[in-house]
């Protein structure tokens, strides 16, 4: 196994780990906390690091109509106006913002585990 195939694993792995963390610990508390916020941010971060890792093994080019690519990015967009909405909550939403954010996160991070598992998928079958 290439060095670049394991890096890439491990960051999208850190990426579940981190988003599901925050997602959960969010969802249980019912109030959204800045320490959620910063799992979001680095479970994205982790996403988009694993994703161009995933890209530079990918062969040929970019393709967008792709079922898994085009799910990868929904989720990617997703995820990030997660990140970016729970940064604004928690700096100047109002006590009622953060107690119903739960509400959208669990949404989210099931979307992200269509592309998750779909790759998965794709990396146990060798399938494109």
């Amino acid at each position: 196994m290439s060095p670049l195939v394991i890096l890439s694993t491990v960051l999208i792995s850190l990426a579940l780990i981190f988003y599901s963390i925050g997602v959960w610990a969010e969802r249980f508390s019912r109030y959204l906390k800045s320490w959620h916020v910063v799992t979001f941010w680095l479970g994205f971060t982790f996403d988009v690091s694993g994703t161009f890792a995933m890209h530079r093994l990918a062969k040929g080019p970019f393709n967008i109509l792709d079922t898994h690519t085009l799910t990868g990015q929904i989720a990617l967009w997703l995820m990030l106006a997660h990140a970016t909405w729970a940064t604004y909550v928690t700096r100047k939403g109002s006590d009622e913002l953060r107690t119903k954010f739960h509400r959208y996160s669990l949404v989210v991070w099931l979307i992200w585990l269509i592309p998750y598992f779909g790759g998965m998928y794709i990396g146990m079958t060798n399938k494109p």
